[in-house]
């Protein structure tokens, strides 16, 4: 996320937010929109490293909502911006390399697990329950409940917790999927393990590090022909 990212998100906030008290009622649905935006807008900075001063964000939502003059120059805020953002990109970049080297040795250990099999590209996949049928094309859309954890166990990711199917066309998704649902016939189950580079890449995305190896838990519950 760079400065002008950031900058939009904190903006978006200060139309929308009022300052409150954590005892705040969130019976309206107001309320509930607000809180939501913050717990998007929390989880991400929580995940790429920042930490915010709650007491300095509240009085400037408080500042603008009111109509006061900001209690900085823009100057100020841009040079502390352009700090904050270099020393976040050092802490990724430090973590994208960790991720790399520990999904390194990760997929080592896993592949050599009983029932592994490792496809030319490096997705490592188990069968949990085989299907009947014939498996998805690229260009079919596919129906399916699923789990998404990292090599930590931090789950990021689960159509079950949402009791709620994901269907989606199988050649809009990271890679790792269009290749490996490809492996599946109807009514299976899989376990894939995706390599970053079949996943989201160096870069990642709001809750998943970059460089990260993702473990996938997928039941093929239907093909939609194309």
């Amino acid at each position: 996320m760079n400065l002008s990212q950031v900058t939009r998100i904190i903006c978006s906030l200060f139309v929308i937010f009022t300052v409150s008290s954590c005892s705040a009622n969130l019976s309206s649905d107001n309320s509930k929109v607000s809180y939501g935006i913050g717990t998007q807008f929390a989880r991400d900075m929580k995940n790429r490293g920042m930490e915010l001063d709650m007491n300095a964000f509240n009085l400037a939502v408080e500042d603008v909502m009111k109509g006061r003059e900001s209690r900085l120059k823009d100057e100020e805020i841009r040079n502390a911006f352009q700090k904050l953002s270099e020393e976040l990109m050092k802490k990724q970049t430090a973590k994208a390399s960790e991720n790399m080297k520990l999904g390194e040795e990760f997929l080592e250990k896993n592949k050599k697990k009983q029932g592994v099999q490792v496809t030319k590209s490096g997705i490592q996949y188990r069968v949990i329950k085989d299907g009947a049928g014939v498996p998805p094309k690229a260009s079919d859309t596919v129906k399916v409940h699923y789990k998404g954890t990292l090599i930590d166990g931090t789950e990021f990711d689960s159509s079950y917790k949402r009791n709620q199917p994901a269907e989606f066309p199988l050649d809009q998704v990271i890679p790792g999927w269009t290749e490996g649902l490809q492996l599946m016939k109807p009514g299976s189950k899989y376990e894939l393990v995706i390599p970053s580079a079949l996943g989201y890449g160096a870069q990642g995305n709001q809750s998943i590090p970059g460089n990260s190896v993702l473990i996938f838990e997928v039941e093929l519950l239907e093909v939609k022909r194309k």
